[in-house]
């Protein structure tokens, strides 16, 4: 009975998963990040040495900042949501490697960790139905 309910309501798991992680991106990750200006974002923007891009950090920092502030965005009202979650996904990769290289304790490098299984989750499940990528691009099914 309880798995029943729970099966015919996973689109309102899949909204609450997104308005909370998305409440917590923008307002305690995204926020200070993109309003910190160019100074903060060339300070983010230097983890992609990481990888070997060392140009342009300011651009990528403001990228990384876009991503956890405007995807944030996105994911609470169900906008474009794959690819907000596919920027935040990187953004997260991006993070780890970062906590990784300053040899951060585990309990900081985790975090950007989890959040990256979350956003891959969100690219395989999309929106759901309680959400703007439905209304607007929805299709209807058709009984056969």
């Amino acid at each position: 009975m309880i798995k029943n309910f729970l099966s015919k309501h996973s689109d309102a798991g899949i909204l609450i998963l997104r308005v909370g992680i998305g409440i917590a991106f923008v307002f305690t990750h995204g926020w200070n990040k993109i309003f910190g200006g160019p100074e903060m974002w060339t300070k983010i923007g230097g983890a992609m040495a990481n990888i070997g891009i060392t140009f342009a950090p300011a651009f990528w920092g403001f990228m990384a900042s876009a991503s956890e502030f405007g995807g944030g965005i996105l994911l609470i009202f169900g906008l474009f949501t794959r690819p907000a979650a596919a920027f935040m996904a990187f953004t997260m990769v991006i993070a780890s490697s970062q906590h990784l290289m300053k040899l951060d304790s585990w309990a900081r490098v985790i975090y950007p960790m989890e959040m990256f299984s979350v956003f891959m989750a969100l690219i395989f499940l999309g929106a759901g139905k309680y959400s703007l990528d439905k209304i607007l691009f929805g299709r209807k099914v058709q009984n056969s």
